[in-house]
């Protein structure tokens, strides 16, 4: 069975709950692909006639929204001891570093970091949360991630959906063969991708605990 065969019988409506769903619990703080996800599906509707972009979009963005307004008001009532408990459980995503990093963030640019934190994974996880942690008028959260939800889901849709119709007649002629050769090369540069930010990370850690020379 070709790819395309394959696709055919996907659900339109399986697509987008999934998308809503997955981009909806990642930006109210959960760890999750939900930028591979859309991704996926946009290229997936320019492959699928019955799945509609603008339906595809709408949902992403409406989940991005969603989930970010139930990540404020969980951070707002939650407050440090939440960030503390999510770095327990996710130690990955949420240490100390991380929410240091996040804050600074914040402090500089206010609700801005909102609205270009959905554009940047771990801000994207961080920034419903952590704007209630912060205490930010409600007003000022709400207009930044209508804002960036809408641009960032939208945006990477439109984007996506016209470079597979570019790539259609490409696409069209892969095999299974070739899929699983794609999603080997994806995941072997995303490695490769992690392995020199760990080590960057690590050099900037070293950096910071050499002791300063002695004042003369």
């Amino acid at each position: 069975m070709h790819v395309q065969e394959w696709l055919d019988t996907v659900p339109a409506a399986a697509v987008y709950a999934v998308v809503g769903l997955v981009i909806g619990l990642e930006s109210l703080g959960i760890p999750l692909p939900g930028e591979i996800i859309l991704v996926s599906a946009a290229l997936l509707s320019s492959q699928h006639a019955g799945i509609d972009p603008v339906i595809l979009g709408t949902c992403a963005s409406v989940g991005a929204v969603v989930g970010d307004s139930i990540g404020y008001a969980i951070g707002r009532k939650g407050g440090r001891p939440l960030l503390a408990w999510l770095g327990k459980k996710f130690p990955k995503h949420f240490s100390e570093g991380h929410i240091a990093t996040a804050e600074k963030s914040f402090e500089k640019w206010g609700m801005w970091a909102v609205f270009f934190g959905r554009f940047v994974a771990l801000l994207r996880i961080f920034a419903g949360p952590l704007a209630g942690v912060l205490r930010m008028p409600y007003w000022k959260f709400l207009i930044a991630n209508v804002l960036g939800g809408i641009l960032w889901a939208g945006g990477t849709t439109a984007v996506i959906y016209y470079v597979g119709i570019v790539a259609e007649s490409w696409l069209k002629r892969f095999s299974w063969l070739g899929l699983v050769l794609a999603v080997l090369i994806g995941v072997t540069s995303m490695l490769v991708l992690k392995r020199k930010a760990r080590k960057t990370q690590a050099e900037q850690h070293q950096a910071e605990a050499e002791p300063l020379p002695a004042a003369d």
